[in-house]
């Protein structure tokens, strides 16, 4: 088999494929009687990446593996063949997504302590849904709170390979325009610094590890304890959560006053700072 076939079916299942494909599953496609050449799969991918150049989609890998992406400098346009509204999430929904991506694995204690701010049910269990963080583990602490981490879903949404392909906090958009005084460099969780691009936390199917804690000051502090006795305004959680769901039930409560709704503005309004 040449290579202009092999460059050809490549091209093909990659267009064809709802979710990116790994060399692997390429391979998968040739049968023992017609073997791809050695090499002949990298060099196609290669040969169809060089070919992007002057178009507006290129193929790049991402966590899961190789996918045609429409290119950055035309997305604006190619996004209004959607009419529905893109979802915009809370400051404090993206404030909880940073902390985690880039400080993981984080508990949800260490989250508030950073922010100093009880931090919603319903933003927690949002990103679940979108499957963009899980559940990698739980601290070796009394109370064993449980660490979150980020998943291949999360990569491949924001086009990265690894985590620490990440950029830079200055340089975020898609995180939304983040508080200025979040400095996630000198915040004083020693314990939460980024996990590695080999130490896969975003990977699915792995087993859940147990972090022992970096210091004896990690098991004194209540913060990093179990979730109820790290956050303060717990007690407020639940009318927090039935607050957001049926806010029309709720128009005259300040039982969340403590919580995320002081905190809560859309991402699209004007962007100002909210001062601790």
């Amino acid at each position: 088999m040449d290579q202009t076939l092999v460059t050809r079916i490549v091209e093909g299942a990659l267009l064809a494929a709802s979710q990116p494909l790994t060399v692997a599953q390429l391979a998968a496609l040739f049968t023992l009687d017609e073997p791809a050449p050695d090499g002949s799969l990298q060099n196609a991918l290669a040969e169809l990446q060089a070919q992007c150049a002057e178009r507006g989609v290129e193929l790049v890998e991402v966590a899961s593996g190789w996918r045609y992406q429409v290119k950055a400098d035309v997305h604006p346009w190619v996004t209004r063949m959607w009419a529905e509204r893109t979802t915009k999430y809370t400051r404090a929904t993206l404030e909880t997504l940073a902390l985690i991506a880039y400080r993981q694995p984080i508990t949800r204690g260490e989250i508030e302590q950073i922010r100093g701010v009880a931090t919603n049910s319903n933003i927690i269990k949002s990103l679940e849904e979108r499957d963009w963080i899980r559940s990698v583990g739980h601290r070796d602490v009394p109370g064993r709170p449980e660490l979150l981490g980020t998943t291949k879903t999360f990569l491949d949404y924001f086009g990265l390979k690894r985590l620490d392909e990440l950029p830079p906090l200055s340089e975020l958009k898609d995180f939304g325009e983040l508080d200025p005084q979040l400095d996630f460099d000198a915040a004083p969780i020693a314990a939460n610094t980024p996990v590695e691009g080999d130490v896969d936390v975003a990977s699915d199917g792995e087993n859940a590890l147990d972090v022992d804690a970096a210091s004896d000051t990690d098991a004194n502090d209540p913060d990093h304890g179990d979730d109820e006795a790290a956050s303060p305004t717990q007690d407020h959680d639940a009318e927090a959560d039935a607050a957001d769901a049926h806010p029309e039930d709720d128009a005259g409560s300040d039982a969340a006053s403590h919580t995320e709704q002081d905190n809560e503005e859309d991402i699209a309004a004007d962007g100002e700072v909210r001062s601790h």
